[in-house]
């Protein structure tokens, strides 16, 4: 018996629907390749992502071992993933916090994340580096803690970034406080040193109490330089500008220098041939010289044998110094003079450097502490940049960068004229202190002259406008309130251009005669003030 014959249409129906599954069998075979492309590439950017970020982005177990180590792990820490793979991260601990790792790896077992946790990890050339870490669980789909994702942020330039900023803004509160106190001071010292001196001219010189004015006018001198100190401190020194070549000055006054410290201290010199000049005040710059090599030398200790070494050479600095040093963030590119002093002393702690240069901060058991605080506002003041760096056992190194110039600016000032101090003038007097004006007053009638005084600027041109036919010269104060210097001597000038108006400020000479650039005055007489040295300058500024 044959067997039964298939239907030829079920035959093809039936291989058409295996064609169909095995089309649709090859269409999910490739959708699932595509996928698998696509989070394969997805996976690739990711580690690209990983590989060229900044931050260090590490994988490690819940042991702290480390088990993946990108790129930036390796600019932050030093090390490559092949030193690290394999090895805890407790190998980057600083020694004074052997436990960091372990109590954030119990948060990470916890479930916890670790949010911006900002600390220091030691680099393996054994810098200490800031870092900002943030570091997260990785769990599985069953929610089970397999390990955790440690990302480090290197915050090192923003934490120096702000400790500058925390006591630049420190220095410059300080610096308004010693500035206004200075200014006070010395209108006080006006009228102790001019009463004074107006008195000893009155007596005959057997008179006993004329040794008595003597001591006085000693302790109110002394007291005008402490004055001149807290305002070289405020940046508001006086200042008498020009050329200054500082190898030549320091080879001038190098005998100066060896007399004020220890025998035992050998002060040596570098100096450069062909160092730019710089614009400067001489006495000032002499200061800072003398107090960086005395503190080197008192660094070094008394009776014990060291070295200070005073060198000075010429560089440029670039926009990426400036860019990447904090300390020199206000200097503009160009040539810089160099004044660099190295001592071979006790160091200083990160305590101590800290605040050096603080007013009346000092080591010592005796002087006022105001040396390095003075050095730091002139060197601000001649828009320099001063930069320390010291190790306890090794000595200290100062760095005094001041701008090289073209051209110097001379003292404004009209200086003192020779020959007799009698006159038959008539002076005003503006001045908010009371003892300023009773002391010029009385120094200026003792020589003949006709006196006027007013409190405040307001009252100087209203009483200048009455008299201005028989007025010769204004004194004018610099800061008063109610109307100020600057906005009187325009109103003056209003009211007759060719007024003589000598200014007097116990700030800086020339940043006060700056203001007054262009507006004709006849000279400036530096707060306190012998009554012979107003007088001068009273007839100096008449032209006589």
């Amino acid at each position: 018996m044959s067997a039964p014959r298939s239907d030829p249409l079920e035959t093809i129906a039936a291989l058409r629907q295996e064609i169909a599954q095995l089309s649709a069998r090859v269409a999910e075979l490739e959708a699932a390749e595509a996928r698998s492309s696509e989070i394969q590439e997805r996976i690739t950017r990711l580690a690209d992502i990983v590989e060229s970020s900044d931050d260090a982005i590490i994988g490690k177990d819940l042991n702290g071992v480390v088990q993946s180590w990108n790129k930036g792990a390796q600019r932050v820490y030093g090390y490559t993933a092949e030193e690290m793979t394999g090895n805890p991260m407790s190998m980057l601990l600083p020694p004074d916090r052997p436990n960091e790792e372990d109590s954030i790896l119990a948060q990470i077992r916890a479930g916890q994340r670790v949010d911006h946790f900002e600390t220091e990890r030691v680099r393996k050339d054994g810098r200490t580096v800031q870092v900002s870490l943030t570091i997260s669980p990785i769990k599985d789909r069953g929610g089970r803690i397999l390990g955790a994702s440690h990302i480090a942020r290197d915050v090192s330039q923003r934490r120096a970034l702000e400790q500058h900023l925390r006591q630049t803004q420190k220095l410059e509160s300080l610096g308004v406080l010693a500035g206004g106190i200075a200014h006070d001071f010395n209108n006080l010292l006006t009228g102790i040193l001019g009463n004074a001196t107006l008195a000893m001219d009155s007596l005959a010189a057997p008179d006993p109490n004329c040794r008595l004015l003597a001591d006085v006018v000693k302790a109110a001198e002394s007291a005008a330089d402490l004055t001149r100190q807290l305002l070289a401190y405020a940046g508001k020194g006086r200042f008498v500008v020009q050329a200054v070549n500082l190898s030549d000055l320091i080879r001038e006054i190098r005998g100066l220098i060896q007399s004020s410290i220890s025998r035992t201290v050998e002060v040596r010199l570098e100096l450069a041939e062909d160092l730019p000049a710089i614009e400067a005040d001489i006495a000032q710059i002499q200061q800072v010289i003398m107090n960086l090599v005395i503190n080197g030398a008192e660094a070094v200790g008394e009776g014990r044998n060291g070295t200070v070494v005073v060198r000075t050479y010429a560089r440029q600095v670039d926009e990426r110094e400036i860019e990447n040093d904090s300390r020199t963030g206000h200097l503009k590119p160009g040539l810089y003079a160099d004044l660099e002093v190295r001592d071979s002393g006790c160091g200083m702690d990160e305590a101590t450097m800290a605040r050096i240069f603080d007013p009346f901060f000092t080591t010592k058991f005796t002087g006022r502490g105001l040396g390095l605080a003075a050095v730091l506002g002139i060197v601000r003041a001649h828009q320099g940049a001063l930069k320390v760096e010291s190790v306890v056992g090794q000595g200290s190194v100062f760095r005094v960068l001041f701008p090289a110039f073209a051209g110097a600016r001379h003292k404004l000032a009209i200086e003192s004229a020779a020959g007799p101090l009698q006159g038959m003038e008539t002076v005003l007097v503006v001045d908010d202190e009371e003892i300023v004006r009773k002391t010029a007053r009385n120094a200026l009638q003792m020589y003949g002259y006709t006196v006027l005084a007013a409190r405040d600027g307001q009252e100087g041109v209203e009483l200048f406008r009455k008299h201005k036919d028989q007025i010769d010269l204004v004194l004018l104060d610099y800061t008063m309130p109610v109307m100020g210097g600057e906005e009187a001597l325009r109103r003056i000038k209003e009211l007759q251009p060719d007024a003589k108006v000598l200014l007097s400020s116990g700030f800086n000479e020339v940043e006060t005669v700056k203001r007054f650039s262009g507006q004709g005055l006849a000279g400036f007489i530096q707060k306190p003030y012998a009554a012979s040295e107003l007088i001068r300058r009273i007839r100096g500024a008449l032209g006589e």
